[in-house]
């Protein structure tokens, strides 16, 4: 679908650097956001300390919001993470209690701080908590007020209901009622912080249109949806997600430098998106880096390795972590800074290269450890292992007492015997 040419800095901005993929009321929103501040909103539920890279793209929304000269609303959702969003679920999330979830809003929030400037001005960020109106309903006024505002036949309609029924897995009554808490808090946030916009995910569109309905029914009011394409790579894997797992935005469960190499990593076909994305670079240069051939394109790689890594960990961290990487892959260097891992003596001295490298989580199995050494992929102190099965002697142990294995040219970890 063809996007129409606007006219404010914000959606010429989210146009340009690729996030639109649906507006409910697109030359409404445009007019509102060039004539004067719009506040806007995308809710995170707080199921674990930490949110992913998969939730970096909505995070980077409310960023251009806010360079654009608008406000941006952090929702966090401790009242609908005790219910749990059954978008893309095929089981109920586990309960978690009150203070785990206040727990994980804390941590989280650390994150936003790097994105976005908090404050009390007319365009600083503010986080809020929508455990403050939801938990103070009761059901029955819940119900009066809200649910004549909701037909069963059009949330049945609704993807992240469908898809969960065709694939008759069992939703809960209590996930039932998420479509309807999260409409309450557009609802909430319009009435009492003036917010006009949610953002969200292609997923979330149902979501976001019942809110935007719920708002301009009930108050006839402006109210308006705005969401991102679903984002995979290259490869068609879903972005964030890795055969070691989840990218964390925590520092404390992801380290600075895999989080460096993760960007290094990717697809060569998804550097120009995904520097246009994740980074502040201006497109004349993304378009430039972009169309690097060859092994060129590993300098746009690192640029955006650099960018990604300096906007969340700061830009010590980030030259600390690309400086380990070139030490260890290009010079053959060993760092602090590389990830480094403690096993067992015993299971390291006198132990199968193949298995030490697969509890180090180089590999997913001895078996394809075994493989990959045949095809002259893992090294051990950077010489090429062909025998998986060749054992490891305590001589292989530096002066340090660590050994260093590497898989292919993308993963490399230290290895210290206690």
């Amino acid at each position: 679908m063809t996007q129409p040419a606007f006219q404010s800095a914000f959606l010429q901005t989210l146009q340009a650097r690729g996030y639109i993929h649906q507006i409910t009321h697109p030359a409404e929103l445009d007019a509102a956001a060039s004539a004067g501040l719009v506040s806007g909103y995308i809710g995170f539920d707080a199921t674990a300390p930490s949110l992913h890279v998969g939730s970096l793209i909505q995070i980077m929304m409310l960023r251009r919001l806010q360079q654009a000269g608008h406000r941006p609303i952090v929702l966090m959702g401790g009242g609908t993470t005790k219910v749990g969003d059954p978008t893309g679920k095929d089981a109920s999330r586990p309960q978690l209690t009150d203070e785990t979830i206040q727990a994980n809003i804390a941590s989280i929030r650390t994150v936003f701080e790097k994105f976005l400037i908090f404050g009390d001005g007319p365009t600083d960020a503010v986080m809020l908590d929508n455990d403050a109106w939801l938990s103070g309903y009761g059901y029955v006024q819940f119900l009066r007020d809200f649910g004549t505002h909701f037909t069963v036949n059009r949330m049945l309609s609704f993807d992240s209901v469908r898809l969960r029924l065709e694939r008759e897995q069992p939703m809960t009554f209590l996930e039932f009622n998420y479509m309807l808490m999260q409409s309450v808090d557009f609802l909430e946030l319009n009435r009492s912080h003036g917010v006009t916009l949610q953002m969200g995910g292609s997923d979330q569109w149902g979501n976001i249109t019942s809110g935007v309905d719920l708002v301009r029914r009930v108050d006839q009011k402006a109210a308006f949806g705005l969401t991102t394409p679903l984002l995979t790579t290259a490869s068609g894997g879903k972005m964030g997600k890795t055969a070691q797992g989840a990218i964390w935005l925590n520092a404390d469960q992801l380290s600075p430098y895999d989080y460096w190499q993760f960007w290094r990593n990717v697809d060569d076909a998804d550097v120009g998106r995904f520097l246009r994305l994740f980074t502040d670079v201006p497109l004349d240069e993304v378009a430039r880096l972009e169309a690097l051939q060859g092994a060129e394109i590993n300098d746009a790689k690192k640029v955006l390795a650099d960018e990604a890594t300096m906007m969340l960990h700061g830009a010590d961290e980030a030259a600390k972590a690309r400086d380990a990487a070139e030490g260890a892959f290009e010079q053959g260097r060993l760092s602090a800074d590389l990830p480094t891992m403690e096993l067992p003596r015993d299971e390291v001295i006198g132990a199968m290269i193949a298995a030490v490298a697969t509890k180090a989580g180089l590999t997913q199995s001895n078996g394809e450890a075994r493989r990959l050494a045949q095809g002259g992929g893992l090294r051990l102190n950077d010489a090429s292992v062909t025998d998986g099965a060749a054992l490891i002697g305590a001589a292989d142990l530096n002066a340090d007492g660590v050994l260093k294995l590497a898989a292919g040219k993308k993963k490399i970890v230290l290895v210290r015997p206690v």
